[in-house]
């Protein structure tokens, strides 16, 4: 367990987030500031708080599960936070559906619109290049190759 996380709050308005049950993995982050980037063709949604994530650790971004009931995809369906970044956590969604912005069922500001946690980093001490890997029963075998 993480002790304490330093946490800034860039706007006044930004909620300090909290978990939503004693068994909750993550806790929710609240949007307050939203913008259509036209050129990228995605809403960006700022929550006016950054992190000091912990030593060893990383900060992963992803949606909540109402992300369903709104025509939204988070653009990188999960977003890396490392530890050396302070800035504004923000999430960007692409419009689902073949929907414009004026018709899209969106988040509002005040919105729960993603979840975030902290992740111990396993970092590689080094990599060692080879001509060839040990052979396994599926080999190169991807994309459904297991059949299941």
């Amino acid at each position: 367990m993480i002790e304490q996380v330093k946490i800034k709050k860039l706007i006044q308005s930004a909620v300090i987030p909290e978990y939503a049950t004693d068994g909750s993995a993550c806790f929710d982050l609240v949007a307050v500031s939203v913008e259509w980037n036209q050129e990228y063709g995605f809403l960006e949604y700022g929550t006016g708080l950054s992190f000091q994530v912990p030593t060893g650790y990383k900060g992963s971004i992803v949606p909540r599960s109402s992300i369903s009931k709104y025509d939204l995809m988070l653009t990188n369906h999960r977003g890396i936070i490392d530890e050396d970044y302070t800035g504004e956590i923000k999430f960007r969604f692409k419009i689902t559906g073949n929907k414009d912005i004026q018709e899209a069922r969106v988040y509002n500001i005040g919105d729960r619109i993603g979840q975030m946690e902290f992740e111990k980093v396993y970092k590689v001490a080094s990599f060692i290049e080879v001509d060839s890997l040990e052979e396994t029963d599926r080999g190169d075998g991807g994309f459904g190759s297991s059949g299941r």
